[in-house]
């Protein structure tokens, strides 16, 4: 099986998961930690290109696990976060892991934000080295062995 049949059949599996504990991923610091994985994987190469950011935006509105949240809530805490990396993208990367590191001590929640990043990264069919890196920092973030997702 190609790479990019493998990347679609894993994140189509993972977006399945989240579906099925939609009703589990409610809280404020999952919708917070869930945006700062999208912005973190718009801008995994260093910068935040418009183009990527556009694109993760729309997935980000069409994710049916994010529909828990108002959609104007989730585009602005994302373009906040975009913006602190844009300012300055290692400071702004050290917040935001403390974001997501709030969720740690809800595995639901926490594995939910990491397959958020899997499936963000993958759906453009390209889920390449900088959006793997990123992911693999949010998993030891979160304690959780990046060999649970293949990364």
């Amino acid at each position: 099986m190609a790479l990019w049949d493998r990347l679609k059949e894993s994140a189509t599996t993972m977006q399945g998961q989240l579906v099925a504990k939609k009703n589990e991923l409610k809280s404020g610091a999952f919708r917070d930690a869930s945006m700062a994985m999208c912005a973190l994987v718009a801008a995994a190469d260093g910068s935040v290109d418009a183009s990527e950011r556009q694109r993760v935006a729309s997935l980000i509105a069409t994710n049916e696990v994010l529909q828990n949240f108002p959609a104007d809530d989730l585009h602005a805490r994302f373009t906040d976060y975009c913006q602190k990396l844009a300012a300055d993208f290692d400071f702004g990367k050290v917040s935001l892991m403390q974001t997501i590191g709030k969720v740690a001590k809800k595995p639901t929640e926490a594995r939910a934000v990491i397959q958020i990043g899997i499936v963000i990264g993958g759906a453009d069919g390209d889920f390449d080295k900088d959006e793997q890196a990123v992911v693999r920092e949010a998993c030891y973030a979160l304690s959780i062995p990046p060999a649970e997702f293949d990364l």
